[in-house]
């Protein structure tokens, strides 16, 4: 009784008439009658009684084993999922791991914040082999504003392998490496353009047979929700209806195809109090459709991460950069070990004290000057990797010679 609607062989106008009126699955047809149904979705009563025999049909042997589940399975089964990383160690730690798979995010902001550029990540990070700590997946990437460029996802996927090439130790993950290359992660994502909501209607509502033909998909983006409802609407009160009915599919799609489900939303301006401020696109009632918002903004020249809903998860801010191999961390310096004189090449000029009259007149006497250590010196690579301790996934650094566990958000870097 769980299967979509959009896979039984309705007419197109019947299908269309049904889900816009809110019925997804053959569950969502089990209490009706044709009378009822016929009124409801604004069909004739032959319709309505050729769809319910079609539904009752079915099998009900899915819906009696679902209805047995416990809390407990559920938990097991939403850890058993995973998650995807975002190459991000700060924001995967206030994500608990990173994107939730079997769950909607909403990734709200203002144009040049990074929003597309994160789903593009994404996309190449849910490919990543299982014995690096990935999913192994496929992705799916519904493209509304033509946003997407094929060039910097071959350069995300490239620092991908790279960076899995870094931290290959035995046979198993040298041996994933063969398969997991840029012209195998290009494969792997399925790219759709749409040009206006009626084309994304369709291709949402014909995506679970797309997904049930391509079962290794865990993530299904985006990219974005706003712009064709913005730009195509005048009727609200439509609009209003029509995105309840696609949060409400995109939810089931994300719990019957194990997927993560990625929507990327615009920024509108509001007045309150007679100051105006920047809030998501869509409306508040939209704001209840996504199971977990982020909003990415600006600090000054400062790219920020601010996770505002979670069933699961405080709210938390964190900072971020888009570099060239794609959404990464922003670079911290290194503390040295602990030692009672430290290296002057590790301090550079930072501890420098001021010159006295004396160390003047002592320096003009010398017959060679002191060198002048380098600012550069005083920097350092950081490399990020991840692994898999019990199960679970933490962040590490490998920070000059000694290596230091990311656990906690809180945690001073610095």
């Amino acid at each position: 009784m769980q299967r979509a609607l959009s896979s039984f062989s309705f007419a197109p106008a019947v299908k269309v008439r049904l889900i816009n009126a809110g019925f997804h699955s053959a569950a969502d047809l089990s209490d009706f009658r044709p009378a009822q149904l016929s009124k409801e979705a604004g069909i004739s009563q032959e319709e309505a009684e050729d769809v319910l025999q079609a539904v009752q049909s079915e099998p009900s042997q899915g819906r009696a084993v679902a209805s047995r589940l416990t809390a407990l399975d559920l938990l097991e089964r939403e850890q058993a999922l995973g998650s995807i990383v975002t190459f991000c160690s700060d924001l995967d730690c206030v994500l608990g791991g990173g994107v939730p798979v079997g769950k909607t995010m909403e990734i709200c902001g203002a144009p040049g914040v990074g929003k597309t550029q994160l789903c593009i990540q994404l996309a190449v990070d849910v490919q990543i082999p299982v014995c690096f700590g990935g999913l192994g997946g496929q992705a799916v990437y519904i493209d509304t504003e033509g946003g997407f460029f094929v060039q910097r996802a071959a350069d995300l996927a490239q620092a991908a392998v790279d960076h899995c090439s870094l931290l290959a130790e035995d046979a198993e993950q040298r041996e994933a490496l063969k398969e997991f290359t840029v012209e195998t992660i290009l494969s792997n994502l399925f790219l759709f353009r749409c040009h206006d909501y009626v084309e994304l209607l369709a291709e949402i509502y014909l995506l679970p047979n797309f997904l049930a033909q391509h079962p290794e998909v865990r993530l299904v983006v985006i990219d974005s929700i706003a712009s064709p409802f913005r730009r195509d609407f005048e009727d609200l009160f439509e609009r209003t209806r029509l995105l309840s009915g696609l949060a409400l599919r995109l939810f089931k799609m994300a719990v019957q195809h194990s997927t993560a489900v990625v929507l990327t939303n615009q920024m509108t301006t509001k007045i309150v109090n007679g100051q105006s401020k920047l809030v998501p696109a869509l409306g508040e009632s939209w704001g209840h459709a996504a199971a977990q918002r982020l909003i990415l903004h600006w600090e000054g020249q400062q790219r920020l991460a601010s996770l505002c809903k979670s069933p699961t998860y405080k709210e938390a801010t964190v900072p971020y950069q888009i570099t060239g191999d794609g959404f990464r961390d922003v670079a911290r310096p290194c503390l040295p070990g602990p030692s009672s004189d430290p290296p002057a090449s590790a301090l550079g000029n930072a501890r420098k004290r001021p010159r006295l009259e004396e160390d003047v007149r002592e320096t003009s006497l010398r017959s060679t000057p002191e060198p002048v250590l380098s600012a550069a010196s005083s920097f350092h690579t950081t490399v990020l990797s991840w692994s898999r301790t019990g199960g679970s996934r933490r962040g590490h650094f490998l920070c000059c010679s000694s290596r230091q566990t990311v656990g906690e958000t809180q945690g001073d870097h610095e």
